[in-house]
């Protein structure tokens, strides 16, 4: 078994956390899943910024945890949860990281969202 390789961001792959500046909230079905107004906005590189919130501002109601897993080298070993609305599922539509590499150790406790498969949307403080 070969050990999974840990990068630290640099100036050729930046990373950023930082609190975001006004509430969060993500839709999916017609209802809000999700309200914050304690979220991180994580910025790698140029990837499009994506909005982590604290798991507790998630509707527990919805979640349904996920056999998948996946692997970033920046950021640790990822689980994820799928959303359960009424009879349909998003599969594997959030994902987390419990325990993640210290560059980015904020985002602990917090999950994020596939924009693809709900909104999110962020309202300026």
């Amino acid at each position: 078994m070969t050990d999974k390789q840990i990068l630290i961001p640099s100036p050729d792959h930046p990373i950023t956390v930082e609190p975001t500046a006004g509430r969060v909230t993500v839709t999916a079905g017609g209802r809000t899943i999700a309200d914050s107004t304690r979220s991180l906005t994580l910025q790698e590189a140029s990837y499009p910024a994506v909005q982590y919130l604290p798991l507790g501002d998630v509707d527990p109601a919805v979640l349904e945890a996920s056999d998948n897993a996946s692997y970033c080298p920046f950021k640790g070993d990822a689980s994820y949860y799928s959303l359960r609305l009424g009879d349909e599922v998003l599969t594997d539509a959030v994902w987390t990281y419990a325990d993640p590499h210290d560059a980015v150790a904020q985002i602990a406790g917090h999950v994020a969202f596939y924009p693809n498969k709900v909104d999110v949307e962020v309202t300026p403080a």
